[in-house]
C-alpha cells in the first residue's frame, strides 16, 4: 500500500507560496494530502464554484473556495517571517523539527 510522499509540513504550519498565480501570498495550512502531494492554504488558490441548493433555506450559486496547491509551490514560514526548509534535530533521544536557514526550532 502506497501512501505517497513524505513531507515535513504539517497541519496549521504558517507557509508562503513560492510559485503559481498566488505566488508570495501566505497563510496556515489546512489540510496536508500526502497521496496527491498537495496541500489545502488558508486564503490561497481561490476558485469559483458553482453549488447547487440542497436544502430549501439554502443558498445555491457561485461561492468562492480555497483549491489544493502542490507541496512543491509551498515553503514554511519561521517565527520571523521568512520562508526555510525544514530539517530535524534528535536531542536527548527526542526528534524536533527545526528552519533550516535560521535553526530555530517549529
Amino acid at each position: 500500500m502506497d501512501t505517497g510522499i513524505k513531507t515535513r509540513l504539517k497541519r496549521d504550519d504558517q507557509v508562503t507560496v513560492i510559485a503559481g498565480k498566488d505566488k508570495g501570498k501566505s497563510g496556515r495550512v489546512l489540510r496536508v494530502d500526502r497521496k496527491t502531494s498537495k496541500v489545502l492554504v488558508e486564503g490561497v488558490n481561490i476558485v469559483k464554484k458553482a453549488m447547487r441548493k440542497k436544502r430549501e433555506n439554502d443558498r445555491g450559486g457561485i461561492i468562492e473556495i480555497e483549491a489544493p496547491i502542490h507541496i512543491s509551490n509551498v515553503m514554511l514560514l519561521t517565527k520571523s517571517g521568512k520562508p526555510s526548509r525544514i530539517g530535524y534535530r534528535v536531542e536527548n533521544g527526542v526528534k524536533t523539527r527545526i528552519a533550516k536557514k535560521t535553526g530555530e526550532q517549529l
